[in-house]
């Protein structure tokens, strides 16, 4: 497992030390992770974008991971999801990915398919499937004919194994071209009741074959994909993937188990980091909200699978992101909404976290106004 300085400078906190994966290091522990933004059209970024992530870049995380991108047309959650489907859509993530590293952060991407809650209204003009007929929706695809429910009633095609090889097809194709864009680290999206995720989950997937089953077919489709993306990842970048190894859906202790033989798996496969998350595979979920809820469960699956991890929910208070990693729950931590609001949210936990020199998390035309004037945090 990788390791950094943690000892580095009393002044120091365990936020602010190094963390190297691969060839790759980042700055700081601080990660932010994939937002939807829902503004691309036909996949394709924009100028929304590129401000967007160059924006976070230069606030002073770590590592900057670009929302949830689509391997297909038929796998974006909304007609206004970014794809890599394309070389159109590559030539604007390559701007994307440079500009986030000359913020100084590592240039990051996830890639996606959202299965059965694909074809859906933007959040903020519904959250729910687009209606049957209207020409902004699709087919959606799923391990089996199941329907997520509540506001995503559409039920999905169950898939056939040719659909299986395509939509793995698809992941490798998407793959090459993050790799081609210029980006350093690939997070493969494995959570959130999304292709992946239904096919680990007995909410989604009734299979009998050799996808469905016990823990060992419904792991395939993740093992497979994950292989086969292996193969065209470059070995010295990070693979990476987000998993929900929980639902809170009064089968915790048996689902957990499972999540972390499948993590075991995975990191023998040749992943290197898993952000942990929840499952959201059913809308009857119970989840208990809390700040950094997950970290107990993130720090049992580090020690369990012996795989680097990170996770987010609730983890936006500097002394409590700190201790995430201090106590050896979590390898990064990911920090979402906090840094929508103040993308420099790096520099104002260094300064509460009292770090010496805490402008160095930020550009040197910001950084010196800051200092000088001694804004407080």
């Amino acid at each position: 497992m990788p390791t950094s300085a943690m000892q580095e400078s009393k002044s120091m906190s365990a936020l602010f030390t190094p963390f190297d994966l691969k060839d790759v290091t980042l700055r700081n522990r601080i990660a932010i992770p994939p937002m939807c933004q829902y503004s691309a059209v036909d996949g394709l970024t924009n100028d929304w974008h590129l401000a967007h992530y160059t924006g976070l870049a230069r606030g002073g995380a770590g590592l900057v991971i670009v929302e949830a991108t689509a391997v297909s047309a038929d796998g974006r959650i909304t007609p206004g999801c970014t794809g890599l489907w394309n070389d159109a859509q590559m030539a604007g993530m390559a701007r994307i990915a440079a500009a986030i590293k000359a913020g100084g952060a590592v240039p990051g991407i996830q890639i996606a398919h959202a299965g059965r809650k694909a074809s859906a209204n933007r959040p903020w003009e519904g959250d729910d499937h687009i209606a049957e007929g209207d020409p902004r929706g699709w087919d959606t695809l799923s391990p089996s004919a199941v329907a997520f429910g509540a506001h995503l009633p559409k039920v999905p095609r169950a898939m056939t194994l040719d659909d299986i090889a395509r939509v793995q097809r698809d992941f490798v194709d998407a793959a090459r071209r993050a790799r081609e864009a210029g980006f350093e680290w690939l997070e493969l999206h494995f959570a959130h009741g999304y292709l992946a995720q239904s096919f680990f989950s007995r909410h989604a997937n009734q299979r009998n074959d050799a996808y469905g089953g016990n823990a060992a077919g419904r792991s395939r489709f993740l093992l497979e994909t994950l292989a086969a993306v292996r193969e065209v990842w470059p070995g010295h970048l990070p693979l990476t993937a987000r998993f929900g190894v929980i639902e809170f859906d009064g089968h915790d202790a048996q689902t957990l188990a499972e999540s972390i033989e499948l993590a075991r798996a995975m990191r023998e496969g040749g992943l290197d980091l898993l952000n942990v998350s929840v499952g959201f595979s059913t809308p009857e979920a119970k989840i208990p909200w809390a700040p950094a809820f997950l970290a107990p469960i993130a720090g049992r699956v580090r020690s369990e699978a012996r795989l680097p991890v990170a996770s987010s929910w609730g983890i936006d208070d500097p002394q409590l992101a700190d201790r995430a990693v201090a106590d050896g729950q979590m390898d990064l931590v990911m920090v979402g909404r906090a840094l929508l609001a103040n993308p420099h949210w790096p520099y104002h936990a260094a300064r509460r976290l009292q770090v010496q020199r805490p402008s160095w998390v930020l550009p040197a035309p910001y950084a010196h106004w800051l200092e000088r004037y001694q804004l407080q945090t």
